[in-house]
Parts: C-alpha cells; structure tokens; sequence
C-alpha cells in the first residue's frame, strides 16, 4: 500500500507547559487495524500531518523511515491490539530515534471522549497523538522471545478451552435430545477428543518454553506453591504476568487486570454501588477465577479473608473478586521478593480457624 500523507490545515498546536519538552519533540498516534496504519503527527510549528500505511512488514519499515525523515525524537502511541499491535510494538522499538507506549484501550477510550466527536481511524489517530502530547509517556518495554511464545500459547490454551466448552453444553444437549442422530453425537464426541488433546499438546509446549527459561522456570515454581494454584492455572497466569513491565506498582498489576474497584458518590444524591473497572486484560481476570475460587477452599488465610467479606453482607461474587484481588497483591509480593507464598504477611492482623 502506498503512503498517503495529508496536511490536515489544523492549527499549529502550542507546545507550553508539556511535560518533558526537552526529550520528544514529535508526537505520533498509530490507529492499528487488520490490514492497515493511520498515523497522525503533531510537530511544533506545523499543521497536523497524517498517513496510511499496510499493516505489514513493508508498511512497518516504510513508517518508520517517515518517522525518521522527522529528524527528532518520536513519541509513538498506539492501543494494544493482540497481535496487530505487537509486531508493529517491536519495529518501532528497534527504530532510532522513536520511543512507544502500547496503551490500554479502555484508556485511550476515556481520553478521546473529551477530545472526538466522530469515530474513523483518522480520528482516532489523532487522537492518540494527542496522548503522546499530553499524558504521562510509560515506554513499552519489549518483552523476551520465551515470554511472548508463552503468553501466545496460553491464549490459544485459553481460546481452545472456550471452544470445548461449547462443544461439551452442545453434547450434553444432543445426547438429552429424541432427535439428534447418532452420527451428530459421535462426531460431537471426536470433536471433543480432538480439543483435549490440542490443549494437552499445548499445555506440554509451554512446560518446555518455561523449563528453558530460568526465570520463567522460577516464577512458575512460586506461582504452583500458592494455594490454589495448580500447574494448569499457574501456565495461564503467567502467560499473561510476564509481558506487564518489570518496574510496574502492585495498583498497576490490579489496574492492569481491571479489578480495580470504581467508587460513584456524588453530593448526597449520587451513591452507586461499587465495581470493578474492567478496563484491564479480561485473559487476566480469566485466569484468577479458578484460583480465587479453590483459595477460598484450601487456603486458610484467604478463607478467613472471603468469610469475613461475606459477614459484612458482601455478595459471594463481591467477596470473590475481593480475594482475587488478594490473590494478585499476592502474586506480586513472591515474584518480586522472589520468596515462597506465606498467607500470613498478606493478612498480618486476620484470624484464621
């Protein structure tokens, strides 16, 4: 695809008052799709300039040698977007001269509520350069080939044990049914079969990336020691565990996951019941469910932590997301400590039975 740039005639945007004016000069936002790039660049003195480019090898390289025609430092800004996103992530991050964030899309989101009124690529290019411009820059930081290769594993993992979920309520239902034939049941059941040995499959190609990996391997070690996490859970956890930055705060793992919980008190007229944000990775949440849900059983601590939810006449699915919560600061605290779980420093001052 050829690149398309457009001087839009916007107004030269004033540069007073930004944060950090001294490092980057030039300040991008990449809306990512399928097939194609909208980029739109904000340069001191200059009318916005945007382009197209193919979200492809070639595209890549072409950008990036327009970037470097800037002849300045590049803010780079665009949205996480699964593996649309992640190649382009990591040519920008070789580039000289360039710097990216990978943001959250919920977050972007609220950011461009105050800013857009129509919603085109082009648009939201723009506005994505105006958070390069405007907002606190948290780089990316490219993650090692063995974490990448595993968090791919997990979703497809993840993405299969959806699929035979489905299969499996579908079987149920024909093999309840006076009408489904038997051919229908059985090719049910081989369909079934066939999943479960994928995901096992799978399931073993990730051991292999994780026992080839000394950090990986150690981390994996700690997460099977927490109560309530298991071979199978610990595998999805750290698939989505290990591309969060290193130099990240345990409020921005929660954040990240989405359970951080949201307050709306208002004067005296507005008070709504609190909720998790959800603006964080669902595969993460996802993969706290089943733990939050035998730690409540097997670990005395956060049992003790969920009955006490509950006599506060907390909902069970209230008290459940609470020890989730929980169970990421815990999460946090041994792999950065690099020490064994111990249910005790997580709940110093609460009585266990």
């Amino acid at each position: 695809m050829s690149k398309q740039i457009v001087s839009t005639g916007s107004p030269v945007v004033s540069f007073d008052n930004l944060s950090d004016p001294q490092q980057a000069s030039v300040f991008c936002g990449i809306d990512v799709s399928a097939e194609t790039l909208a980029v739109a660049i904000i340069e001191p003195g200059r009318s916005l300039e945007q382009g197209e480019f193919a979200n492809s090898t070639g595209g890549h390289k072409a950008l990036v040698g327009w970037l470097h025609k800037m002849n300045a430092l590049v803010r780079v800004s665009l949205e996480a977007t699964g593996i649309y996103s992640l190649d382009l992530a990591l040519a920008l991050d070789e580039a000289d001269r360039v710097e990216v964030a990978v943001l959250n899309p919920k977050l972007v989101n609220r950011f461009a509520q105050t800013l857009r009124r129509s919603k085109t690529d082009a648009a939201d290019a723009q506005v994505l350069s105006e958070f390069s411009m405007r907002m606190p820059f948290e780089p990316w930081q490219r993650p090692s080939l063995n974490a990448l290769a595993l968090r791919a594993i997990s979703r497809h993992i993840e993405a299969l044990g959806v699929e035979r979920t489905r299969a499996a309520n579908r079987l149920h239902a024909a093999q309840g049914s006076m009408v489904a034939p038997r051919c229908v049941v059985e090719d049910l059941k081989r369909s079934l079969t066939g999943m479960e040995r994928r995901i096992l499959k799978l399931r073993l190609e990730a051991r292999e990336v994780i026992d080839g990996d000394e950090r990986l391997r150690d981390k994996f070690r700690l997460l099977t020691g927490v109560p309530g996490i298991a071979e199978i859970s610990a595998l999805q956890l750290l698939g989505e565990l290990v591309l969060l930055a290193p130099d990240m705060k345990v409020r921005q793992w929660v954040a990240s996951s989405g359970l951080d919980p949201v307050h709306q008190d208002s004067g005296t007229s507005v008070h709504k019941p609190a909720h998790i944000s959800r603006a964080g990775s669902r595969h993460l949440r996802r993969a706290l469910y089943m733990p939050a849900l035998a730690a409540v059983r097997w670990d005395p601590h956060l049992k003790a932590f969920y009955e006490a939810l509950l006599a506060r006449h907390k909902s069970k699915l209230q008290a459940l997301i609470a020890v989730a919560r929980k169970l990421l600061h815990a999460i946090y605290g041994i792999l950065k400590s690099r020490t064994p779980y111990d249910g005790r420093k997580l709940f110093p001052h609460l009585k266990t039975a």
